[in-house]
């Protein structure tokens, strides 16, 4: 079912107010992308997908909130996933079904490609603002943004990332002639599972082909009596391929290459592990015995982790374009059914082979949107 909402009312008397009403049209949020400036005032909103957008901000809030007091909705460690966990992919997939509304109608390719642009470097800039530095206590009398130690990726930073690939996607990779049937969507959108595929090819050989050596870092030493600071070495040996444990994966691996470890997340999940927490799966002191990556820093939204984020948001695309090709709500419901199971069985089957991918996040989030659009949309 659709509403129609008032936007801007456009006052047009000459070519400036023209230009001015136009430029007002910008990024709302992170998760609501405006249509190109083309269209009427009057604009159509998909009521399933704001009822969708409005619930997971509430889970959001709910699972920060008691994802302390119940561990069993907050963040998974490592292995295994929560509720807490679904969070994430639910906001990429929103702005996949968004952005299959927003270029449904384009009236030029490289305007397109300029405002998308333009709103993936103003979600990187509000992420680097908002979370990516540190401020300093009373007591130390040095406020704002350290540059040496800034986080330099984070939530908006993967969200603008996959916007703006999935958003390129359907600007450029799309075909030209109509849909009238499962086949010719398959047809017209076929360059986008193209670069799913790749992407996923990517992270896969990426993630199990890559070698990570041994590597060192720095931690401060807490030495009561005395007034100095001083650092502690820790050296994580590691020497091996294909690991997808804490200490010693390819995504960690390369965050520290190329983005620097002094700019990555310093309080990682997997500080609440068996072997770092004797409080599991709450955090705690470290054990006697506890692996010297425990207290390592690691990004949860980091450079290769990300490339599985951007094909969770192309998923959401192409559930977009099914409602808006196919007016009969059963064949929607019959599309959406097929490839969730579809992904389903996906990530099932990988998991077999001990790969893991964004499988199940992607196909459970399917079924809730299947839950919310059981609203008639004509």
């Amino acid at each position: 079912m659709r509403t129609k909402l008032t936007m801007y009312e456009a006052i047009k008397d000459n070519d400036d107010n023209d230009h001015q009403w136009r430029e007002k049209k910008d990024i709302e949020s992170a998760l609501q992308i405006s249509r190109s400036s083309s269209l009427p005032p009057d604009k159509e909103r998909l009521v399933s997908l704001d009822v969708f957008r409005g619930l997971t901000v509430a889970f959001m809030i709910l699972v920060d909130d008691v994802g302390g007091i119940l561990p069993s909705i907050n963040h998974s460690p490592w292995d295994g996933v929560t509720l807490a966990d679904f969070v994430m992919p639910f906001f990429l997939f929103i702005v996949g079904v968004s952005l299959a509304f927003a270029y449904k109608n384009l009236s030029c390719r490289f305007v397109a490609t300029r405002k998308a642009l333009i709103r993936s470097l103003k979600l990187l800039l509000l992420g680097l603002f908002l979370q990516g530095g540190f401020i300093h206590g009373l007591n130390n009398l040095t406020y704002g943004i350290d540059v040496e130690k800034i986080r330099l990726m984070g939530i908006l930073q993967r969200i603008a990332i996959a916007y703006l690939v999935v958003a390129l996607c359907e600007i450029w990779l799309k075909g030209n002639h109509n849909v009238s049937s499962e086949l010719s969507m398959i047809k017209k959108y076929r360059f986008h599972w193209v670069v799913a595929f790749v992407i996923t090819t990517i992270y896969l050989s990426l993630l199990y082909g890559l070698y990570v050596p041994d590597w060192e870092y720095q931690i401060l030493k807490e030495d009561q009596g005395s007034t100095l600071t001083t650092f502690l070495n820790l050296k994580v040996k590691c020497g091996v391929r294909g690991h997808t444990g804490p200490g010693c994966n390819a995504v960690g691996m390369l965050d520290r290459m190329f983005l620097g470890i002094q700019h990555l997340y310093r309080k990682p999940v997997y500080a609440r592990t068996k072997q770092c927490s004797i409080n599991y799966p709450n955090n705690g002191p470290l054990p006697p015995d506890a692996p010297s990556w425990c207290q390592a820093p690691f990004d949860p939204e980091g450079l290769l982790s990300s490339l599985m984020a951007t094909v969770t948001c192309l998923v959401g695309l192409h559930y977009g374009h099914i409602i808006i090709h196919f007016k009969d709500h059963k064949k929607r419901l019959n599309q959406w059914i097929l490839r969730s199971f579809c992904l389903l069985m996906l990530g099932l089957a990988l998991n077999l082979f001990g790969i893991f991918l964004d499988s199940y996040s992607s196909s459970f989030t399917s079924f809730v949107v299947l839950i919310h659009c059981k609203i008639k949309i004509p």
